[in-house]
């Protein structure tokens, strides 16, 4: 790394990818069946229509490990060749021991470290980055990053400001070694003043588990929707000039724009300010609603099964979230 351009790393790829969502679909209509919206209140305010819920059974190590085996049968790399899996996560199974440790467990990835990395919705972005790091300083060959989330798990279902919003699901990449190095470029960033507006109050050392803090409904995500909206469209724009400054490129040169899926005024603004065409933004949330830390792996997926992410093409991928956190990467897609 030394001599080279402050957040440019060479030497890694993302060599496979692998997806999975909950087969049980919950729409706005039948959102509207216990709380006071309707589908056009909803999709109109966010461009939602439906999203993914995970079974009752499921937790979030259940989902990561099937977007896992994907990835992995797709690479053709058996799990014990794995060094490291990292999974990023706002939902994961318990406070500890870590998610990672279970789904490594499940895989028989029997020679890998394993730990959860929690940026907010950008967690996804994070964990490529640390990845991308650890291979192209050739400490380590494969490393498996899964975004994962059952954030149905973690709503007030009374309060029609977050449970429209959310879904569950889980996306994989395997990040591995190249010549060529296809990453090559991010900005991270975190500003703290805002942790208020984004996250769950409760279940912590803050404010740990009680007949209180059950009573007055505080182990659910709490939102000021405003306060973020603001935020993610500033973030997000600052966050892809600099990464495409960083590498000497401008919005013209990209063939594909992946955001995290939040809300669909919030995508179309930020691809505003950046000067995209409608046809360089890839963005699902109608059907999935915003899957936290898996809702860009899940874009990445339908956008290369429907042809709209060919392999050369430059790739650029953005999150923001609770934190407040943001973060985009810059890579050629190289499958």
């Amino acid at each position: 790394m030394t001599g080279l351009p402050r957040g440019k790393v060479r030497g890694a790829r993302i060599a496979a990818l692998g997806v999975y969502v909950p087969e049980r679909v919950l729409t706005n209509d039948e959102l509207s069946q216990f709380l006071d919206t309707s589908d056009e209140w909803i999709s109109t305010r966010t461009g939602i229509r439906e999203r993914h819920i995970a079974r009752i059974d499921q937790a979030t190590s259940d989902l990561a490990v099937e977007a896992a085996k994907q990835a992995l049968e797709r690479a053709a790399v058996d799990a014990g060749e794995l060094d490291l899996v990292i999974v990023t996560t706002i939902t994961p199974d318990m406070v500890f021991p870590a998610t990672a440790s279970i789904v490594a467990h499940r895989l028989g990835a029997t020679r890998a470290g394993a730990f959860d990395l929690e940026a907010g919705c950008t967690g996804f972005v994070y964990g490529l980055a640390v990845a991308t790091g650890f291979v192209a300083a050739g400490i380590y060959r494969n490393v498996l990053v899964i975004g994962s989330e059952v954030l149905s798990r973690s709503l007030d279902w009374e309060d029609r400001t977050t449970s429209v919003l959310f879904g569950d699901g889980a996306g994989a990449v395997l990040v591995s070694p190249t010549e060529n190095g296809s990453i090559f470029s991010f900005d991270l960033g975190n500003d703290g003043s805002g942790a208020e507006y984004l996250g769950m109050p409760a279940g912590g050392s803050r404010l740990p588990a009680s007949h209180h803090t059950v009573r007055d409904r505080q182990h659910y995500m709490k939102m000021t929707g405003s306060e973020v909206y603001k935020f993610a469209i500033r973030a997000v724009a600052d966050s892809c000039e600099k990464v495409l400054s960083d590498a000497g490129l401008t919005p013209q040169d990209v063939n594909l724009f992946v955001p995290h899926q939040a809300n669909m005024r919030i995508i179309e603004a930020a691809a505003k300010r950046l000067g995209f065409k409608p046809e360089q933004v890839f963005a699902n949330l109608e059907r999935y609603g915003n899957t936290s830390c898996a809702s860009i792996p899940i874009c990445l997926e339908e956008a290369w099964a429907s042809g709209r992410l060919q392999k050369g093409d430059l790739l650029l991928m953005t999150g923001f979230g609770a934190g407040l956190t943001w973060g985009s990467c810059l890579t050629r897609w190289d499958l």
